[in-house]
């Protein structure tokens, strides 16, 4: 007599792990805020790291430097892309995944804009693109780890942390190259965009991993 097939169970969801690690990220975010906002200067890594970059400026390099600058930014990066990719996924079948997209999206732009009107930091005087006043943290990075972040939350594939790893550390390059901000608003950005896509993954963790795997939401949840 054959045995009848269980449905797949779903793995606990730990939600602990993205409370405490992002909260870290925040905290961290907000005290190197407060400094930079506090100094008169930038940190010697900070000038140091930007009168490299400036010494090895070439038309080779400015291209690729701007492209990157279009694609994580303004309208095309802030709006389109992680408009496409929702609706990628809602051609997917998978609503849930487009909505946390979109909110860890907003939520990512939208407190960077607070942040830099919180820390007013200046920009440097080398900068080659027209950039708003605020240059903590870079929101083009912010951006970047957020939609890096939450894709590899969703697909679970080494491949995508990879490329978003690679996408991230070319932001972080283009917008020091570009002048538009100091190493550490980059790092700023980056704990600050990770940080988002992990908090707000917490609260769709099992809608998620249903959807995904369309196995049923387990019993008990980890704290």
């Amino acid at each position: 007599m054959t045995q009848p097939i269980s449905e797949p169970r779903a793995r606990r969801v730990s939600r602990l792990w993205p409370l405490v690690s992002g909260g870290t990220a925040v905290a961290l975010v907000l005290a190197l805020g407060a400094i930079v906002g506090l100094r008169a200067n930038p940190y010697g890594f900070d000038a140091e790291w930007l009168e490299e970059l400036v010494e090895h400026r070439s038309p080779l390099w400015d291209g690729p430097a701007y492209v990157m600058s279009f694609l994580g930014g303004g309208w095309f990066g802030v709006f389109l892309v992680p408009v496409g990719v929702a609706v990628a996924l809602l051609v997917a079948r998978k609503p849930w995944a487009a909505l946390y997209f979109v909110l860890a999206s907003a939520l990512s732009a939208g407190v960077v804009q607070l942040l830099k009107s919180l820390f007013a930091r200046a920009r440097p005087e080398q900068i080659l693109v027209a950039a708003d006043f605020g240059s903590f943290p870079s929101g083009h990075v912010a951006n970047a780890a957020t939609i890096s972040v939450a894709l590899a939350i969703l697909l679970q594939r080494r491949w995508v942390w990879i490329a978003g790893a690679v996408w991230v550390v070319l932001m972080i390059f283009s917008r020091t190259y570009l002048g538009a901000h100091w190493l550490s608003d980059t790092i700023g950005g980056l704990l600050l965009g990770g940080a988002v896509s992990v908090f707000v993954w917490a609260p769709f963790a099992l809608r998620l991993q249903k959807e995904w795997s369309g196995a049923a939401p387990p019993d008990n949840v980890a704290a």
